[in-house]
């Protein structure tokens, strides 16, 4: 049964006739599209001949296939799709730009119904850094007066959508010495840069150290990772090209767990389903100028490195909060399998409830950020309001070790205890194995087992140990959250209303270093919503976004 709630909007509705839909890709058609890219891949030292047909990255285009395969159920459509209305256009909810806070709440549940199945669905980040470039554009055009650079990226924007590509974030750069800006590195592709202009276009080298599915994208959007300075004008470049470019060397890791016993049900998730992570070279590297976003204009890059960031920690959200769903399912499982039904033991309902109590906390600061979005006064896209974006990221970040201790808890050292599962299907041990392993009576020992087995690959494995790091690093490190969470957050607003109830006649002053930070306080039963807003309206059904088998 699939429960899904979709927002009501002053726009046409994804399914309206009034709109076109575009020519949405199957997950078969995804893989066949990879076949007409002939990119410079490594993994593990060795060349990829075809991306799509390797096994070391066949669990990462599987979790790209669902995302197209979902898009296309019906049932999902309020959720998987968006209507752009500008072209008037049905789109991938992964390549829309929102236009309304319904969107962003739509795309937080799109994001936790794919991460629910996959783990880490990736192509999210898509999304992401599209609303980032189309503020960004914006900006830099109302800045000129002009309409050049928001022209090149609207364009690129229909080329992305009427195609449905992956695109892949080529963001992070290698940095080199952490202490020095870019200008000043010893080795100046630690960080990528136009090296070469001309009538034609730009030429581009440098380094970008984590690029999320790199391999199985389509095309990469190059972005700035930092503010830069005057003297940094080379480094703050935006454009997009194609993974197969030449001067493009991708060296990535395999995707999840491939090719582990998979017969006798080792890594049942992330042999199917994961996640690679690539370095990306670009060694002079052509881009023509209608794919070039912006090159040189250092002082607005802060606009986008903000706004991505904002975008990308909210959808962040939604993705651990699927992974969540499934440390859920898998603890109360556990707890059955072993003959134990928490809500008659305390010891076993307690951190259930914890359990549960992280998931839907931050999940909530993501709502809560989607319901108070902004509209941006530049490109007229809806950004998700900053603080509780970054104080849901935050929250996931720094607890997700608490939810696998909390599934490890609940789920006995049996996860780890296990003998392999060669001895499965060893005569001379499975039948002992599983008489004296089997817990409830009504429970078969191969389902426990199974159980065991899917926790130990969620928390307990190489795989587990990455959705711990990439879950606190990813979207920028605590650091930089708790930065902007300080930044946004009106204290001085806070310390003026304390002020007052003491009497103390303290008027606000600009200059007062203690009550800069001020906003108009979340006060009325709507928020701080604009007139016109569109307004969120439930369905019969229950909140909550569920895949059935």
């Amino acid at each position: 049964m699939l429960n899904v709630q979709c927002l009501e909007t002053t726009m046409p509705a994804a399914s309206s006739d009034a709109a076109t839909k575009v020519n949405l890709m199957s997950g078969d058609a995804y893989r066949e599209s990879l076949r007409r890219y002939k990119p410079k891949v490594f993994v593990d030292g060795r060349e990829v001949a075809s991306v799509v047909d390797d096994p070391s990255l066949r669990p990462g285009v599987n979790a790209l296939a669902f995302t197209y395969d979902y898009a296309l159920r019906a049932e999902l459509e309020p959720i998987a799709l968006a209507t752009q209305t500008r072209r008037n256009r049905v789109v991938s909810r992964m390549l829309h730009v929102n236009e309304s806070a319904g969107d962003l709440l739509n795309k937080l549940e799109a994001v936790r119904v794919l991460c629910q199945e996959t783990g880490c669905a990736q192509r999210y980040l898509a999304h992401d850094a599209l609303n980032g470039i189309a503020q960004a554009t914006a900006r830099i055009d109302d800045a000129k007066g002009s309409t050049e650079h928001r022209g090149r990226f609207e364009a690129f924007l229909a080329h992305v959508q009427d195609n449905d590509l992956s695109l892949g974030i080529a963001m992070t750069d290698a940095k080199g010495d952490r202490s020095r800006k870019p200008h000043q590195q010893a080795n100046a592709d630690t960080y990528v840069h136009v090296v070469e202009r001309s009538a034609k276009g730009i030429v581009i080298s440098g380094t970008k150290a984590i690029v999320t599915g790199g391999p199985y994208m389509h095309e990469f959007l190059v972005m700035p990772s930092r503010n830069m300075g005057r003297e940094d004008a080379d480094f703050a470049v935006c454009c997009a090209v194609r993974v197969d470019e030449p001067g493009i060397t991708i060296a990535s890791r395999p995707a999840g767990r491939p090719g582990e016993k998979v017969e006798h049900g080792e890594a049942l998730f992330s042999r199917k389903y994961g996640q690679s992570t690539a370095v990306v070279i670009f060694d002079r590297v052509f881009v023509p100028w209608n794919r070039v976003f912006f090159a040189g204009e250092w002082e607005h890059s802060h606009v986008l490195t903000y706004s991505y960031a904002t975008h990308h920690r909210h959808s962040c959200i939604a993705a651990r909060a699927g992974f969540g769903d499934l440390l859920i399912g898998a603890g109360a499982l556990m707890c059955e399998a072993n003959g134990l039904d928490p809500s008659k033991k305390s010891n076993l309902r307690d951190p259930m409830v914890e359990l549960i109590t992280i998931t839907e906390s931050f999940f909530a600061c993501g709502v809560a950020a989607s319901v108070y979005a902004e509209k941006d006064q530049n490109s007229g896209s809806f950004m998700p309001e900053p603080v509780f974006s970054n104080i849901g990221k935050l929250l996931l970040a720094t607890k997700i070790y608490d939810m696998h201790r909390i599934a490890h808890e609940v789920s006995g050292g049996l996860i780890v205890a296990l003998p392999g599962p060669d001895e499965d299907h060893n005569p001379a041990t499975a039948a002992k194995l599983s008489e004296v392993l089997q817990a409830a009576p009504d429970i078969p020992y191969d389902k426990r087992i199974q159980t065991a087995r899917f926790i130990e690959d969620l928390t307990a494995s190489y795989q587990g140990g990455w959705y711990s790091v990439i879950s606190l690093h990813g979207g920028g490190s605590p650091a930089a959250m708790k930065q902007e969470i300080w930044r946004n957050y009106p204290v001085g607003s806070k310390v003026e209303l304390v002020e007052r109830l003491l009497e103390r006649g303290v008027l606000h002053d600009e200059k007062r270093a203690i009550t800069k930070n001020r906003q108009p306080g979340k006060c009325c039963d709507t928020g701080c919503t604009t007139p016109g807003q569109p307004v969120m309206v439930a369905l019969p059904e229950s909140r909550r976004v569920g895949v059935a088998d």
